[in-house]
């Protein structure tokens, strides 16, 4: 009899076990899918908001695990999509477009698809008082930083330059840094000016423009738009830097804008990008806390052309249960 209740209790023990063991691959399980999301340098927009969709993701979607990644932005982002080491990215739609038809920095054509459309890109150039730049065509002859290698504010950067008739190799020396390395290369006088394509307002010129002893100012370019628009479509659109967006600014900037996206590989399954969609939606206002440029993320801008690459199925299937008609 009292070897029958220590087998008993064993049995009971090793049930137990099991039960505790299946339970945990239970919850394991769940978590299969790992989602990597490609955003950019820590002084810009997209890592701070990267990093709050990784959370919401992994917050509200059950089976996923998600985690932004450091990069140097929109080019190596696409190239990281259409490489499978990153599941989603964002991006500018420029680049994308890019990337998409295998031109410019693309040999070959990236498989993306449009998960959806974030918020405007604004494109700055950041001088000091003091440094004799009015306008683009000051910069000939300057130490002008145009952004990271491979990145969108590269692109479009240069773009830019070439719209006033500027060689950026031959019209002025050019350093590649990142929107923080520029602030401070700016601030210790080892560049004139740079470029910077992100969202309103950017911490590293927010920072760069509160520094005693320091008169920042920006410059506006709309004047570019036309002959950009001639060369590449109408990706990009006139914008402006509000006054008071940044310390020491006291009037509007007209500047140019190209919308963010995010993207994926055309291969991830529907279900993924429609979940990750809704739970945005569903949860804006915390990604809102995060960082403000997610308040424009709303239904209009999915449907009135912020993306030229064709948006994922999933993403579709989202928008047309929203009322929108999506290609």
């Amino acid at each position: 009899m009292l070897q029958k209740e220590v087998f008993m209790r064993r049995l009971c023990i090793f049930g137990i076990i099991v039960i505790f063991v299946f339970s945990a691959s239970l919850v394991w399980a769940q978590k299969t899918v790992r989602l990597s999301i490609a955003t950019g340098g820590t002084g810009g927009v997209y890592y701070p908001l990267g990093g709050g969709m990784a959370n919401i993701i992994s917050k509200y979607i059950p089976y996923t695990d998600a985690t932004a990644e450091v990069t140097t932005a929109s080019v190596d982002n696409c190239r990281l999509v259409g490489a499978g080491k990153a599941e989603l990215a964002l991006i500018m739609a420029d680049t994308g477009w890019d990337a998409y038809q295998g031109r410019a920095q693309f040999k070959e054509k990236v498989p993306l698809r449009t998960v959806a459309v974030l918020y405007p890109n604004n494109m700055h150039i950041v001088t000091l008082e003091g440094k004799g730049i009015e306008k683009v065509t000051d910069l000939k002859g300057k130490r002008v930083s145009t952004g990271a290698p491979g990145s969108g504010t590269e692109v479009m950067a240069l773009r830019v330059i070439e719209a006033f008739g500027l060689d950026p190799t031959k019209d002025m020396t050019r350093d590649k840094l990142g929107v923080s390395e520029s602030a401070g290369a700016l601030k210790d006088r080892k560049i004139d000016a740079f470029f910077w394509v992100g969202g309103l307002p950017t911490a590293a010129i927010t920072d760069l423009g509160a520094t005693p002893g320091i008169k920042m100012k920006l410059i506006g370019h709309v004047d570019a738009l036309t002959k950009m628009r001639e060369t590449y479509g109408p990706i990009y659109v006139k914008g402006v830097i509000p006054a008071k967006t940044y310390p020491g600014q006291e009037g509007d900037v007209p500047i140019t804008i190209v919308w963010n996206l995010l993207v994926c590989h055309d291969n991830m399954k529907g279900d993924i990008v429609y979940d990750i969609l809704k739970t945005f939606f569903d949860h804006k206002q915390e990604l809102i806390t995060v960082h403000r440029e997610a308040r424009w993320l709303s239904l209009e801008p999915q449907a009135t052309g912020g993306s030229p690459i064709p948006f994922h199925p999933g993403a579709i299937r989202y928008f047309t249960e929203k009322g929108l008609k999506i290609k």
